[in-house]
């Protein structure tokens, strides 16, 4: 029985479940086994292709499976898995930059080349 850890977006597709029990002989079953109890997530997981998405990476007790087997990885009793969704971007939103704090509000600022251009 391998333990999968959903990640807390991902948790309103499968009943709102922190965690899901599954049997399993490798990685890729048991990922199988989860959309197969929660099949809404299986468009936030696969491609179309049926291919796991580029920006989902999945950890086998915080050992990347890129690095391992891939979803071939095999799972023994009591394994853990995460799916660890990628997350990148930033804001553009004028409301969030009038709350920064000074400090973070410069942080964010580009740095003068020379005193002679600062105002």
């Amino acid at each position: 029985m391998a333990k999968i850890h959903i990640p807390t977006p991902l948790r309103q597709y499968a009943d709102k479940h922190a965690t899901v029990e599954v049997n399993a002989g490798t990685v890729g079953e048991a990922l199988t086994g989860l959309v197969s109890k929660h099949p809404d997530l299986r468009r936030h997981l696969y491609t179309d292709e049926g291919k796991l998405r580029a920006f989902v990476n999945v950890y086998l007790n915080d050992e990347d499976i890129r690095y391992l087997q891939k979803e071939g990885t095999a799972l023994k009793d009591n394994d853990s898995i995460s799916i660890v969704p990628s997350i990148a971007g930033g804001s553009q939103d004028i409301d969030e930059v009038a709350n920064l704090r000074i400090v973070e509000l410069n942080s964010a600022l580009p740095t003068c080349c020379c005193p002679a251009c600062c105002c």
